[in-house]
């Protein structure tokens, strides 16, 4: 039975309707999603009871455009507050705002940590609606880019690793994905903290692990399993795609650079091998696997990233490691001997 788009009031002037595509409305196995988004939106009603408008804010200039709005820097009138302003499109009264906003929203207000970016507040103007964000002046791949010929200092790689991957697991702990880990996403400050931003794609996830939607997570940063057709999935996608942030920051350019998908997996396997049977099991199962896949027999990882010293280079391989079961967790990699030397007393307490 096909469901119909609900809509719920967050005030007298604002109707939230939950974004559901019609034609994921009548699949019969999104029902669950459904309800699940029908709940954050339910909830954000009791975060934001009666949304103000942009009436305290200028937008300075455009700085970036998302899944789905448009981000500006912008300033309050009265403090003088640099803020960052994502603007969500509302493409019609129908449809209202898209899940995936609602979704953020809802992350976020749970998701109270030094390195992840707050929500400062949801305001309404006319038929748009603007997350307030606290301002950083820059993302991760824009500072790597503005470096010219130099590399990251090792002591500033194994900071930013160390605070996403504490981000992470505050993450994990209460069950939500980010989904869509990126250089892009990661957003630093002048006194090297770092900032996991856009929860656009994440979400909560359950015990047993749910089915997932296929398309996540930018191709370059994508993990094995999703680019092989697994729908279920949980933590160990974020951890590869944190290895994957890794060994860019570590060698400055993004280890697996693929244009399509199967292009990826083969960039993947020529650089940790053709997986088998052996070191994943249930690999040949997976619905985009094919027995005639070219076969790629030694893993040149060290080759690739020669600028690690053995214990970086042995906590890379881990969050590169193939078989999700095994591949390690965000606790486990807190506590690995790479980040021993580590100086935190620079790093705000979580």
């Amino acid at each position: 039975m096909c469901l119909s788009i609900w809509r719920l009031s967050f005030d007298l002037n604002l109707f939230v309707s939950l974004r559901l595509a019609r034609r994921e409305c009548c699949a019969a196995d999104r029902e669950e999603e459904f309800y699940e988004v029908l709940a954050t939106g339910v909830e954000l009603t009791s975060t934001f009871p009666r949304l103000r408008t942009m009436d305290n804010f200028i937008k300075i200039e455009k700085i970036g455009e998302g899944t789905y709005g448009v981000v500006y820097k912008g300033k309050h009138k009265k403090t003088g507050e640099i803020v960052a302003m994502k603007k969500i499109r509302l493409e019609s009264d129908d449809e209202g705002i898209p899940s995936t906003a609602i979704r953020e929203i809802s992350l976020l207000k749970e998701l109270s940590h030094p390195n992840i970016v707050s929500l400062i507040d949801v305001l309404m103007e006319e038929s748009k609606l603007y997350l307030i964000f606290e301002y950083l002046t820059m993302d991760l791949k824009k500072y790597m880019d503005s470096l010219g010929n130099k590399m990251m200092e090792p002591t500033v790689v194994k900071s930013y690793l160390y605070q996403i991957t504490r981000a992470i697991l505050f993450c994990h702990k209460r069950r939500i994905l980010h989904r869509d880990l990126k250089p892009q996403n990661l957003l630093i400050d002048k006194t090297g903290i770092i900032k996991v931003a856009d929860f656009g794609l994440g979400r909560a996830f359950g015990i047993p692990v749910r089915i997932y939607t296929h398309e996540v997570v930018t191709l370059w940063y994508r993990a094995p399993e999703i680019l092989l057709g697994a729908t279920r999935y949980s933590c160990a996608i974020d951890m590869w795609s944190i290895g994957c942030i890794f060994a860019e920051m570590a060698t400055k350019k993004p280890l697996f650079q693929g244009d399509s998908e199967i292009d990826q997996l083969f960039r993947i396997f020529r650089i940790l091998r053709t997986p088998t049977e052996e070191i994943w099991p249930g690999v040949t199962q997976l619905s985009d696997y094919k027995a005639t896949f070219p076969n790629w027999m030694t893993n040149n990882l060290e080759s690739q990233v020669n600028t690690l010293d053995a214990d970086g280079l042995d906590l890379l391989q881990a969050m590169l490691t193939y078989d999700p079961v095994y591949r390690i967790s965000a606790r486990a990699a807190l506590q690995h001997p790479y980040f021993s030397d580590l100086d935190t007393y620079k790093i705000p307490a979580a």
